[in-house]
């Protein structure tokens, strides 16, 4: 009978029956699993799940769903889930989903706080293009995309940290035809050689500031400095003064010496003199007296090649100039600032048209000097109103930076144009230099031997600080062996390989 309580079948359908509800009523969870329904009390029949599974009724939770749970919620977190999958059914109720669009906004959003980070430790560069890719991938609607960009985008706040970008040198566009020139340049002093000379390493300073500007003065701060470090050399065991000197010790000082600027015609010529005194030092005379000859050869050599000539030239140029003579002269040089003042010390009455350097204004200070000294001075700012000036001078009186061989002048840009407008106009023109800048290169151009000036150097356009003038625009070369024309430049030059 149904209603008999000992009857098997009926503890089998109330099994059936009860244990469907208790999934609805009492849904299982990750921390409680389903309890099995137990009997009646008051009868004892055979445990209901085997009955169950006898009849085909479900399986009881156990712990095997939730562990498979667990693991499928771990991967979607690692791989990433699309916007159809539905939550674990072990996910807690009150977390909410993102939307597409919202998910979206959170990446722009991460993505300008990266930028943000980026740029405080690197003001001068943009985000590196990895966070740009990953700000693609977010359009696509991917939900693990934004987790994956953030991770990426820490990884870039963090490598310009470690590795800071040098900022590149921006160097001025020259073109190809002027390649060949050379500019002056500031060195560090921490980027010199060791073995560089602290006198050598202030003279390069100075230099390529241009303290030091004139070939001249140039050639004797430099000697100077040389003088020096011979005076602090020691000479190394089993190696000899004119062995070592030369190629481990003064090579150097020129090579930075030449980097800072460019070495002067007269600098290259005393140089290699000073070379060939250096290789006539016996090997078995002492070190003290070695450099004691070569300190005194130095200062012998600045006395008569500098000192004695400027002298010469300065009385000779002097001799050349008389009273109511209106001299015409551009910019500055220490040569015809002396002849001048001499010439006004011996009583000689003459006007000055001084014509400046309209890039540097160097005549300024000249100009003011020569009317303290009581010389009617007549002050122009540039070569406007150099054909002007020229129908009242009486000759035009000019400094070589170098001569060449050849008989052309090399000296400040803006002499040729006085040289050849004064040749035009039948003025003399008189060009002092002293033999030490005298070379036996040749130049009939001025792109050939030349500086460009790092102050006005620019893509649109460059300056070169010297010109070339032509022999048959010069009457008249001074120097401390007398006067003489531009084309006996050679028979002077082969005269002082001689002496």
């Amino acid at each position: 009978m149904p209603d008999d309580p000992s009857n098997s079948s009926f503890l089998a359908i109330s099994a059936r029956k009860l244990r469907p509800l208790c999934r609805t009523d009492c849904p299982a969870t990750a921390s409680t699993p389903p309890k099995p329904i137990q009997p009646p009390t008051s009868h004892r029949p055979r445990p209901a799940p085997p009955m169950a599974t006898e009849t085909g009724g479900p399986a009881p939770a156990g712990p095997a769903p939730e562990k498979k749970e667990k693991k499928e919620q771990a991967k979607g977190q690692a791989k990433g889930q699309s916007k159809d999958q539905q939550p674990a059914a072990g996910a807690a109720p009150g977390e909410k989903k993102l939307s597409g669009a919202e998910l979206k906004k959170k990446a722009k959003e991460e993505k300008a706080a990266r930028r943000a980070q980026a740029k405080a430790v690197l003001t001068a560069h943009a985000p590196a293009p990895g966070g740009q890719q990953s700000a693609g991938g977010d359009g696509k609607g991917s939900k693990a995309k934004p987790k994956q960009d953030g991770q990426h985008g820490a990884k870039l706040a963090l490598r310009p940290a470690s590795t800071p970008a040098v900022p590149k040198e921006v160097k001025p566009s020259i073109p190809d035809c002027f390649s060949h020139l050379s500019m002056a340049k500031r060195i560090d002093m921490t980027h010199a050689d060791k073995d560089v000379n602290p006198a050598v390493l202030v003279l390069g300073e100075h230099m390529s500031a241009f303290a030091i500007s004139d070939s001249i003065t140039r050639l004797e701060a430099t000697l100077r400095a040389f003088k020096k470090v011979i005076e602090s050399y020691n000479t190394p065991l089993n190696t000899t003064f004119s062995r070592h000197f030369t190629s481990h010790v003064l090579n150097p000082q020129i090579e930075y010496l030449t980097a800072c600027r460019p070495m002067c015609f007269s600098m290259g010529n005393a140089i290699r003199w000073l070379k060939l005194q250096i290789s006539k030092v016996d090997i078995d005379v002492p070190d003290l007296e070695a450099k004691k000859l070569l300190c005194e050869a130095i200062d012998n050599f600045i006395h008569e090649r500098i000192t004695l000539a400027d002298y010469v030239i300065v009385q000779t140029a002097t001799d050349m100039i008389a009273d109511d003579d209106v001299i015409l002269t551009y910019a500055h040089h220490h040569l015809v600032e002396r002849t001048l003042l001499q010439a006004r010390k011996e009583g000689k009455r003459f006007r000055v048209i001084l014509v400046d350097d309209p890039y540097e204004r160097v005549g300024i200070d000249l100009a003011k000097k020569l009317s303290i000294a009581g010389i009617q001075t007549t002050y122009s700012s540039d070569l406007g109103a150099l054909r002007t000036h020229l129908n009242e001078t009486t000759q035009v009186l000019l400094a070589a930076e170098a001569i060449f061989s050849n008989g052309a002048m090399y000296a400040r840009a803006g002499s040729c144009d006085i040289a050849t407008a004064a040749t035009d106009l039948s003025v003399r023109v008189v060009a002092l230099c002293e033999t030490i800048n005298f070379t036996e290169r040749v130049s009939i151009d001025s792109l050939t031997y030349n500086e460009i000036d790092p102050e006005r150097c620019t893509a649109e356009g460059f300056r070169l600080l010297f010109d070339t003038t032509r022999d048959k625009d010069l009457s008249v070369v001074v120097t401390e062996l007398g006067n003489s024309s531009a084309t006996s430049v050679p028979a002077i030059l082969r005269k002082l390989e001689e002496l």
